[in-house]
């Protein structure tokens, strides 16, 4: 605990820092769903030629960036230091020169501003983009997240009530769209690339495997990577775009009969995307025709809330700011860390 003074509110302001991989990103948020900022500054085109992210590279961009992205989030928000309640950084999971940097940051606005310090999980937050756009929605609800390093899905119960139902036991979707289209030549980030290549592919040209389907919550996408490979090495003049098509429809069937089986399975009210997966085309077409078939209400987070962004940390640090109190200067920073 902080032994700073501090009170939460539906007026308290909170400025979020995100820096768990790439991005380096500030936001103000008032009442946990009010966005009054939110700054993103992405190193996509940086580590594009590298075909991935490299870390070290990563971490010394959020030491240049960070301060500038800080000092316009407060700018756009028309709110100065003085009127922040608490200051919050992603602490885990994630590359941990990457979290060190924004934590650090955060620490020492939280010291010099005289503010609470709250640590808030990378993936409690991709959960809570879904309350900064449509606050209303009712739980239980299950939301599937999906991104390069994670693909679970997770029954939430109430704010800071969650059930991790499965996860993935080896590639994430995200990381498999990046690996398939490295193999294809396609370029980084995989994924927006092969959205946009199967748009005018035959996604029932080639049948790849659907794994795990018996399993009732779990995910393996390593596989159907491999059989992507070993069918381009055997037709290597076959067409790029039913490829891309094929292996899209596979990995959407899989994640959209395992999100329908949570969501009975709990008798949700909602099923939900989150992560930078849930910006695919295909993910989002799908789930809305499962949730119209299913009777349950669909949620589909806006592109700028599917990548990683610092209101969705603000939103989470407030909620947890006012349950359970800010989080102790001591703490530090954990890459490996789960969600529950």
């Amino acid at each position: 605990m902080s032994d700073i003074p501090w009170s939460v509110d539906e007026s308290t302001r909170v400025l979020g820092i995100e820096t768990s991989c790439d991005e380096t990103a500030a936001a103000v948020v008032t009442g946990g769903t009010n966005v009054l900022s939110s700054v993103v500054n992405s190193q996509v085109d940086i580590h594009a030629r590298y075909g991935g992210v490299v870390p070290e590279i990563a971490s010394r961009g959020h030491l240049d960036t960070l301060n500038p992205v800080v000092a316009q989030a407060l700018v756009e928000a028309g709110v100065d230091e003085s009127e922040i309640g608490a200051v919050a950084a992603t602490c885990g999971p994630g590359l941990v020169g990457s979290l060190l940097v924004g934590v650090a940051s955060a620490k020492a606005l939280s010291l010099v501003w005289g503010v609470p310090y709250v640590g808030v999980n990378h993936l409690e937050s991709h959960l809570y983009a879904a309350f900064l756009e449509e606050p209303d929605l009712e739980f239980p609800l299950v939301v599937l997240l999906v991104s390069g390093g994670h693909t679970m899905l997770v029954a939430v119960h109430g704010h800071g009530r969650y059930e991790v139902m499965g996860g993935t036991l080896d590639d994430a979707a995200g990381e498999a769209f990046d690996k398939v289209a490295r193999f294809m030549g396609l370029g980084y980030p995989g994924g927006p690339i092969i959205d946009e290549l199967a748009m005018t592919g035959d996604p029932e040209a080639i049948k790849f495997p659907r794994a795990m389907l018996d399993r009732d919550y779990d995910f393996s996408f390593s596989g159907l990577k491999t059989a992507v490979i070993n069918y381009l090495r055997a037709n290597p003049d076959a067409n790029a775009a039913d490829v891309a098509a094929s292996f899209q429809a596979a990995v959407v069937d899989v994640l959209i009969i395992k999100t329908r089986r949570a969501a009975r399975a709990i008798e949700a009210r909602a099923m939900c995307l989150a992560g930078g997966v849930a910006a695919n085309s295909s993910l989002r077409e799908h789930l809305l025709d499962a949730c119209m078939a299913d009777g349950v209400r669909g949620f589909l987070p806006s592109r700028s809330m599917c990548t990683d962004n610092a209101a969705m940390v603000a939103s989470v640090a407030w909620y947890n700011l006012r349950q359970t109190g800010p989080t102790s200067l001591a703490s530090g920073v954990n890459p490996g860390l789960s969600l529950g």
